[in-house]
């Protein structure tokens, strides 16, 4: 960094220079937009967080049908309520390391089957109980309980006992894993008073936010909770205001009613980035746009059936024309090369209309429509993408219709409701959670309904090798069976989108979900 440049930043440290003046100043010298902004995000991390202001974030991923029961949530306006009002014991960080929130350390026995869990302690819940190992302990029996229908539900199934004991809170499992702790990250976990038991949906936690109105499909207000243990949250209230729609989303932001936004589509991120007031924020990670089949519905328990539909789709042309680059083509497995362990020899399936063909005569299909239902909502470009699918399927004789479903109630009317359906997932750290969640038998997410035994055999043996490149061998062969026998229909990994006022700072790439992994309420603050 030149002279300048550095003189600049101690300007922006000092609180001399806003982001706007920054970003002019750094251009006329020829430096790139993205560098600049990551030099004055640096320099503003310097000066250190200002605390007040309320924070207005523009989300699409809201339905009237929506509970703050953390079990449920399922798209991404719950997903960020609680992200405001709760703490997990732990949290996966932007490098993809372990940092401790609600327990302090976390400790694994030799073999990996032990993991114990030392609690902070002088945590209040949001009613002013003190948090206890028992809170923590009836939280994860909640979760675990197939009756909850948590999203966690997966990942739990492991466990072969937990108990509470004093500052400590320890889980024993059936068989040795290593990325324990990461499954203890998983956003529905958070940690409530008595563990939810009998009110799971009151929004009551131990987060930088409490509830303060609650308003599903419309809005959802928080306070700053003084008493929260950490310097997490600097701003005094945050409200998540629902806006489905895709362009009333972005002009709320570009009329300043909101400071950030989610889903921004990528076939208008380019021009709203060009707006002197706001920042579009694009992240590589794991998430990834579906089309979901069930396996054990007609006419998809047919697998050529669904192989014909995998080889109908032109992956390269969705990631062009929907994702407009910010994004890569997809394997019909959701992994990619973002996760640790990742097979890059695995074949990548082509787009051949002769195959699609060929499969679709093969499944002896009686040629009556095939109905794919899709929203909006779904996905950023789900409508075009469903669109593009149908014209292809139709080249290689596939009667693919489209129908257009309301975005209100479609995370609980027709995602894992319908046989098949548009989609999205956020991704996972580690391929056992992501495997664990959506494609173990027993998954109450399995919304492909994929149930082989032999998949579900090879899950727990990979948690149980400690040898890496044996368990990459065996997430490859996880890999290659829901690629040819799963009801997924992968086509491309999308880039988390997200755009932001210049008003705010304290912005970090973070690889593990939008929104810095929802994680903005707690780390930006106003300039």
């Amino acid at each position: 960094m030149n002279d300048q440049l550095t003189h600049m930043a101690s300007q922006v440290t000092a609180g001399k220079l806003t982001r706007r003046e920054f970003m002019g100043k750094a251009a006329a010298l020829g430096v790139s937009a993205a560098m600049a902004s990551t030099i004055f995000a640096d320099a503003a991390r310097a000066a250190g967080p200002k605390k007040g202001g309320d924070l207005k974030l523009g989300l699409q991923g809201g339905e009237s049908t929506n509970s703050l029961d953390p079990a449920t949530y399922a798209s991404s306006v719950p997903y960020m309520n609680g992200r405001h009002f709760g703490d997990t014991l732990v949290e996966v960080a932007a490098d993809g390391t372990i940092e401790p929130r609600l327990a302090e350390s976390v400790e694994g026995s030799s073999d990996g089957k032990v993991w114990t869990f030392k609690l902070r302690q002088g945590v209040e819940f949001h009613n002013g109980k003190t948090m206890t190992s028992e809170d923590v302990l009836k939280t994860m029996q909640r979760h675990s309980n197939e009756d909850s229908k948590s999203g966690a539900l997966g990942i739990m199934k492991g466990i072969a006992s937990m108990k509470a004991d004093g500052e400590y809170f320890q889980v024993t499992l059936n068989e040795s894993n290593a990325d324990l702790p990461y499954l203890m990250a998983d956003y529905h976990l958070i940690i409530q008073p008595d563990g939810g038991m009998d009110n799971p949906a009151a929004g009551i936690g131990t987060g930088p936010y409490k509830l303060e109105v609650d308003e599903p499909g419309v809005r959802h207000l928080f306070s700053k909770f003084e008493n929260h243990w950490s310097d997490y949250g600097h701003f005094d209230s945050v409200e998540n205001v629902v806006i489905n729609d895709s362009t009333a989303r972005t002009a709320a932001l570009q009329s300043g009613q909101v400071h950030m936004a989610n889903r921004i589509e990528p076939k208008v991120a380019d021009l709203l980035g060009r707006a002197p007031t706001l920042t579009v924020q694009s992240t590589p990670g794991r998430g990834h746009y579906v089309f979901i089949m069930h396996c054990d519905t007609a006419p998809f328990d047919s697998n050529e059936l669904r192989l014909a539909l995998k080889y109908a789709i032109n992956r390269e042309e969705l990631v062009e024309k929907v994702l407009r680059g910010y994004g890569s083509i997809g394997n019909d497995m959701p992994i990619n090369a973002a996760y640790p362990l990742f097979d890059e020899t695995i074949p990548q399936r082509e787009f051949s209309i002769d195959k699609a063909a060929e499969h679709y005569k093969k499944s002896g299909h009686d040629g009556s429509p095939i109905i794919l239902r899709v929203a909006d909502a779904a996905f950023p470009g789900a409508v075009d993408a469903a669109a593009l699918f149908q014209q292809t399927a139709q080249q290689a004789g596939i009667p693919l219709e489209i129908k257009r479903e309301p975005n209100d109630g479609y995370w609980s009317e027709v995602w894992n409701v319908q046989p098949f359906c548009a989609s999205y997932w956020g991704g996972r750290p580690v391929q056992d959670q992501m495997y664990a969640t959506a494609y173990l038998s027993t998954a109450d997410w399995n919304d492909t309904r994929f149930k082989v035994k032999e998949f579900d055999d090879l899950l727990f043996a990979a948690r149980a090798e400690l040898d890496p490149a044996k368990r990459k061998a065996i997430y490859s062969q996880m890999g290659m069976m829901v690629r040819d026998q799963g009801g997924l229909i992968c086509p491309m990994f999308n880039d988390f989108v997200d755009a932001v006022s210049n008003q705010l700072d304290g912005w970090e790439t973070d690889p593990n979900g939008e929104l810095m992994n929802g994680q903005v309420s707690r780390k930006m603050w106003f300039a």
